[in-house]
């Protein structure tokens, strides 16, 4: 039985818009006020805006809150090439059409975290700060070679019913303690009918792009910086979290959330909701860096 919390959330139901971004559309959910300051929501790799389903309407206290479908992913449409830059214009033209009172904060996680530093690098001026949630950048290391995950996310199957495809639903990476009427609703969201059968709706070409790196990237944006990571989680370890930090300038927050995982918006749903209400409400322990020139930064408050 779902808890009293969850289905109160789902009982919330966005508004659901669509938007052109360069000969694409663009899926997006919307909560709240439209007078409310924004939040920006960006899902993971192979994810899409209904994993924040249940995570939304607890901001909606302040907030106005939009969860987008990048291009590839979700109930938005495909390209016929996909890049950090391609998402990071997607996520400011929802923002611009959502027609915020002043420049949104941006959430990613994991995929959403990189493409938020690539959105942060393009278009500081216009965001109020970034939230980076267990979007791992690790120090260099020439040994470490692409696992599975990758090649999962390329080859998806299809599935004669409904009900085999969801049997079939795994999360990238794998890992324990998600609530079953959290992977129930989540892996609903993620099938399409096709005439074969039941397939994901990710574009598999999402995940053959070059690499890319996003360390030197991370550390020239100027933008108001914060990173959140699960405690346990096997991608983005306390190493790595000092490494990022360092990245940061070293006076970006870090927050660990105790006994989560990668995937901390699932498993440690209220943990995440508390620690970024807690950030939301005062960033001038975040202080964005000054400018390449050395002047004042680039980015405006809330």
């Amino acid at each position: 039985m779902p808890p009293s919390w969850f289905t109160a959330a789902l009982a919330d139901q966005p508004r659901e818009v669509v938007v052109d971004v360069a000969g694409c559309p663009i899926h997006y959910c919307d909560w709240g006020d439209r007078g409310s300051p924004g939040l920006v929501l960006i899902h993971g790799g192979a994810a899409h805006a209904h994993w924040w389903d249940f995570l939304a309407p607890l901001f909606t206290y302040h907030w106005r809150v939009v969860a987008l479908d990048l291009s590839g992913h979700g109930d938005s449409g495909r390209r016929a090439a996909y890049s950090p830059e391609a998402w990071a214009a997607e996520v400011t033209a929802v923002a611009r059409h959502a027609a915020f009172p002043g420049p949104p904060v941006v959430v990613g996680h994991s995929l959403g975290g990189l493409v938020a530093i690539q959105t942060a690098l393009d278009h500081c001026a216009d965001l109020a700060g970034v939230v980076l949630v267990e979007a791992a950048i690790r120090r260099p290391d020439p040994t470490v070679a692409e696992g599975d995950r990758g090649r999962l996310l390329r080859y998806p199957g299809t599935y004669a019913t409904l009900e085999e495809a969801v049997e079939h639903f795994r999360l990238v990476p794998e890992q324990p303690d998600i609530p079953s009427y959290i992977l129930d609703h989540i892996s609903h969201h993620s099938l399409r009918r096709t005439d074969e059968g039941w397939t994901w709706k990710f574009d598999p070409a999402a995940f053959t792009r070059p690499r890319i790196d996003m360390a030197q990237r991370l550390a020239a944006v100027r933008c108001r910086l914060a990173l959140i990571y699960g405690a346990r989680s096997a991608l983005l370890t306390a190493d790595t979290a000092a490494y990022m930090s360092g990245l940061m300038g070293g006076r970006a927050p870090v927050i660990p959330i105790a006994e989560a995982h990668h995937h901390l918006v699932l498993d440690q749903p209220l943990a995440f909701v508390a620690a970024l209400r807690a950030l939301l409400t005062d960033w001038e322990h975040s202080a964005p860096r000054a400018g390449a020139d050395g002047g004042p930064p680039a980015t405006r408050r809330r």
